[in-house]
């Protein structure tokens, strides 16, 4: 019989500092090291856009990462966007915690079962408020949100219009400036 093995955040990391990992684009999932799909140049570009424009509106309340680990027990997954508590210090000796997390993004071209799916659980049993996945393709974004038993109660697909996140009720985010249709 064949067991696998399972890699702690701990391990992971120290496999990173050795640069064991170096030359592979990877994550840590469930104890399990993911490669990554390439990134193409829609994604990229949404990726970016998506950014700049978080960061312009949330500027002076959250931080916008991009593309950045966040640790969770058993994982250390990149998302393509966090936002988080300020200030960008906090985070010089560990990658963002669950309770730093205010809500996170995930853009989707060949990944989007795996996001919708594999993503939405890890991030919900962790205690991650909202997530938002950005369909490349469709040009549309699912919103999850209202945990119950390590999972989303709720989940709201749109195209157009303003979302306010949940933890900044006050702030109108347009959903056409993140699933980017370009001018």
């Amino acid at each position: 019989m064949q067991t696998l093995t399972k890699w702690s955040v701990a391990d992971y990391q120290r496999m990173r500092n050795l640069g064991i990992l170096d030359q592979r684009r990877c994550e840590l999932i469930q104890g399990e090291i993911w490669d990554m799909a390439p990134e193409g140049e829609f994604h990229r570009f949404i990726n970016h856009r998506g950014v700049n424009y978080l960061r312009e509106i949330m500027q002076g309340k959250a931080d916008v990462f991009e593309a950045h680990p966040i640790t969770l027990t058993d994982s250390e997954p990149q998302p393509d966007i966090a936002v988080v508590h300020p200030p960008d210090t906090r985070y010089l000796k560990h990658h963002p915690y669950p309770d730093d997390i205010y809500w996170l993004v995930e853009i989707a071209d060949t990944t989007l079962t795996h996001d919708l799916n594999t993503k939405r659980k890890l991030y919900a049993s962790a205690g991650i408020a909202e997530y938002w996945v950005i369909d490349v393709k469709k040009r549309q974004m699912t919103v999850f949100r209202d945990l119950k038993d390590d999972d989303f109660l709720n989940q709201t697909t749109v195209s157009n219009g303003v979302i306010y996140p949940r933890s900044f009720p006050n702030v109108a985010i347009e959903v056409q400036k993140l699933v980017c249709i370009p001018d």
